[in-house]
């Protein structure tokens, strides 16, 4: 991380879109129960509360990534990625939120603090292609698109659920 500098338009939009998306995030689970929150309502496995936790872990990781590059993907086994789409014994949906305004604090002092050109080659992995290299900006860029697509899919589980939308 950098020393602090002025808040750039850029930086400023970053954060208002990484803010409302994750507003969004949070809107759709309000009221809710953990057994609500974890209630399959759809014929996918996703629940409310395993969302709001996979955004969380992803958030934490590419934030991470940020500033360290590929090994902070170096505790990510398919066991562990599973492990982000449902409440552990012990984990609740209150507990999952408090995590992921940590999560967001830290992110947001990173995109208000380091240089958004800082680039880190990706992890190996079927999915990115092979020598790729990925910016500060650019990551927080994938960020915003992450939580904007769960926000997403969270609304249509949340109507599923009780007819509560988001928007409208």
């Amino acid at each position: 991380m950098t020393a602090p500098t002025a808040l750039t338009t850029e930086r400023a939009d970053l954060l208002e879109t990484l803010r409302t998306h994750r507003a969004f995030l949070r809107f759709t689970v309000r009221g809710l129960t953990d057994e609500q929150a974890t209630r399959r309502t759809t014929a996918s496995q996703l629940t409310l509360a395993g969302l709001v936790k996979h955004v969380s872990c992803t958030e934490a990781t590419w934030a991470d990534f940020a500033v360290r590059g590929a090994e902070a993907f170096a505790a990510t086994t398919p066991e562990v990625w599973a492990q982000e789409w449902v409440l552990q014994p012990g984990e609740t949906l209150a507990g999952v939120l408090a995590d992921y305004e940590e999560v967001a604090a830290r992110t947001d002092e990173l995109v208000g603090t380091i240089d958004l050109d800082l680039s880190h080659p990706l992890p190996e992995a079927p999915w990115f292609e092979p020598g790729a290299v990925r910016s500060a900006r650019r990551t927080f860029l994938h960020l915003v698109a992450e939580t904007a697509q769960h926000a997403g899919h969270a609304d249509i589980l949340r109507e599923s659920l009780d007819g509560q939308k988001t928007m409208g």
